[in-house]
């Protein structure tokens, strides 16, 4: 057979071509139809798909390619027909491929295809910038996740790929492209793994992994509504105090040891507000804390997760225990400061929580106190367990005192730190507030002392009147001089109740002569005094005579009778304790002795009496003399 094709593409110009071959050599088969290239370690996967009419007579096919900039093909020669790698190929660089079907007995004719484009494999990964969640108002239990990320501008990319899902490993993932370089997605509370890679037509970049932790702190979601209760280390049961059911039926529980990925469990419940879990994938732990999540789903169709964005919402969270212990170790770094005379401030630090082995109920500060002779006195006091500070006052000051504190649980009080050795300061109080205080006293005393002390002195030491100044002493007439002198000549040793006169004020010497006469008068005086109607003290006067002696002239025993008759028929009381010793010197004759002894039936012979300085007469004693005892002037 002979053919003939004319190409008129212009006027003035045709050109021609002749065919000859036999039919048997004019059988063809077309150029695939679906091509896909992949590039890793200098290679390149090529994947083809033929016609339907041509795929039973493709057995092989040959694939040429060459860098962009290249003039020469290579080829490399497939012994199938869907798939063949090429090797050694420069990563860096871009290629151009074709492909066609190698030629048989079916396929005599085999065109190439199409001119492929394969860039270079996609090396580094997309970088995150932004990370971002938001509650969502309204919402309770959800957040709105805003993720946005770049990849370098050099290398040729078609897309990016996101998959997500939980990560507890619940199904299932959800793999979302998009063209931009950011997504929002609304998640539950629970944790997040996220992966996103670049890709193009031969390569996806390496992935960029991102882990969207679990909302731990969640105030108002759940409440306190959520409860769980320990059957045995297979199995638990969960409480929820809301009527859920009226809104969902499909639930799922996470729980976890901390630093450990979660477990789950997604059930159907529409009957009541509990679920007991058993079988569970792990036994419970004793003595390790777990964090329980209650989720709500609104598909009702079935529980487990269709898709992950906008699925399902958190209820609440709580923390439980298999079995609790007692803390293993002591809060660190205990120390005190600021010590004064009655209180000293502790501080520590927390508990690691994996020491605690159960709920810290608070702590214990046990403190001794160190009497003398080293003995003791243990106390201690309970703190909250939030606190880490503590003020431990109602000290002794100056006092030595050893401090321990430890945590504690349900299940009893731990280990206690090693002993902090303090001492307490003098007095109560520092030395500038002694300082302060010593000031603040001196300087009331300068102000307000001098009335204070005369106060004082006039409470407790009563000043002595002056006789000299009294309103009790009264002028004594001459006849009453006579009649004391009298009764000073009559007195009797035995009648005196004074062991001794004492006259303190030294002055004029009182001539002896006149002692018996003095004696007398005092005698027949005493008399009076002893009796009821003259009960009375001494009274203090003050009058002399002109020539300031007490007798004018001397005086006769006659005289002296008379007087003392006129004294004793008078009644002469003294109304005070003072006798004037002016004129107890008027009245006492000259030339006694100073210290002359009287006794009774005796008349003392040149004596003479000193004159004393002192402003009155003192009664030294007031109990009766015997007939022996002297009466003594000195």
């Amino acid at each position: 057979m002979t053919v003939e094709v004319f190409e008129n593409t212009d006027r003035t110009k045709c050109t021609k071509a002749i065919f000859k071959a036999s039919p048997e050599r004019l059988l063809r088969c077309g150029p695939p139809n679906y091509a896909s290239f992949s590039r890793n370690s200098g290679g390149l996967h090529v994947n083809v798909g033929w016609p339907e009419e041509d795929r039973k007579y493709i057995v092989n096919f040959t694939v040429r390619y060459k860098a962009l900039s290249s003039s020469l093909w290579n080829e490399s020669f497939m012994a199938t027909n869907s798939r063949h790698r090429v090797e050694n190929l420069n990563s860096s660089l871009v290629y151009i491929v074709q492909m066609r079907c190698a030629t048989s007995d079916k396929c005599t004719q085999c065109p190439w295809s199409e001119v492929y484009t394969v860039p270079s494999p996609l090396t580094t990964p997309p970088v995150i910038v932004k990370f971002k969640y938001t509650d969502i108002p309204n919402e309770t239990g959800r957040r709105l996740i805003s993720l946005s990320w770049k990849f370098s501008a050099k290398e040729l990319y078609d897309c990016y790929s996101l998959t997500i899902g939980k990560v507890s490993g619940e199904a299932s993932f959800q793999k979302i492209n998009t063209s931009q370089p950011e997504i929002s997605l609304i998640l539950s509370y629970s944790a997040y793994q996220l992966n996103i890679s670049a890709f193009n037509n031969v390569s996806y970049s390496p992935v960029v992994s991102h882990t969207i932790p679990q909302h731990e702190d969640m105030p108002g979601v759940g409440g306190g509504n959520l409860n769980v209760t320990v059957r045995h280390n297979t199995s638990f049961t969960i409480y929820w105090k809301d009527d859920l059911i009226k809104k969902y039926v499909c639930y799922s529980v996470e729980w976890r040891k901390k630093g450990l990925p979660p477990l789950y469990k997604s059930f159907y419940q529409d009957t009541q507000n509990y679920r007991t879990l058993s079988s569970l994938p792990e036994p419970l732990e004793p003595y390790v804390r777990y964090s329980l999540t209650l989720h709500t789903r609104p598909d009702k169709e079935t529980c487990n997760m269709k898709h992950i964005n906008n699925s399902e919402s958190t209820y609440g969270t709580t923390q439980f225990y298999f079995i609790e212990g007692p803390p293993v170790s002591a809060p660190s770094n205990f120390s005190n400061h600021n010590a004064t005379g009655n209180s000293v401030v502790l501080q520590w630090s927390s508990i690691p929580e994996e020491d605690i082995r159960g709920f810290l109920l608070g702590y214990i500060i046990y403190y001794t106190e160190y009497h003398h002779k080293w003995t003791s006195t243990q106390n201690n006091v309970t703190v909250d367990p939030d606190l880490n500070s503590y003020e431990l006052g109602n000290l002794r000051s100056d006092t030595i005192y050893e401090v321990q504190i430890s945590g504690f649980t349900s299940a009893g009080a731990g280990v206690r730190s090693i002993p902090n050795v303090f001492k307490t300061d003098n007095d109560g109080y520092s030395y500038l507030g002694g300082f302060i205080f010593v000031f603040i006293v001196v300087a009331t005393v300068l102000i307000f002392g001098s009335p204070i002390i005369k106060r004082v002195r006039a409470l407790l030491w009563p000043s002595i009147p002056n006789p000299g100044h009294s309103n009790a002493v009264q002028k004594l007439d001459w006849p009453c001089q006579l009649e004391l002198l009298e009764a000073i000549a009559t007195l009797t040793v035995e009648e005196l109740d004074t062991k001794s006169l004492q006259i303190l004020e030294k002055e004029a010497v009182i001539p002896a002569a006149t002692l018996p006469s003095m004696l007398r008068l005092l005698s027949t005086t005493e008399d009076e005094t002893d009796s009821p109607e003259t009960t009375s003290n001494w009274i203090q006067r003050d009058t002399v005579s002109e020539t300031g002696e007490l007798f004018p002239d001397d005086s006769t025993d006659t005289s002296l009778d008379t007087r003392r008759a006129e004294l004793q028929s008078s009644l002469f009381v003294f109304p005070s304790d003072y006798t004037t010793l002016e004129m107890f010197q008027k009245l006492t004759p000259h030339g006694v002795p100073a210290d002359a002894a009287v006794t009774t039936g005796s008349k003392p012979e040149n004596l003479t009496l000193v004159r004393l300085g002192s402003d009155y007469v003192r009664q030294i004693s007031t109990s009766p003399t015997s007939d022996s005892d002297m009466f003594t002037i000195f």
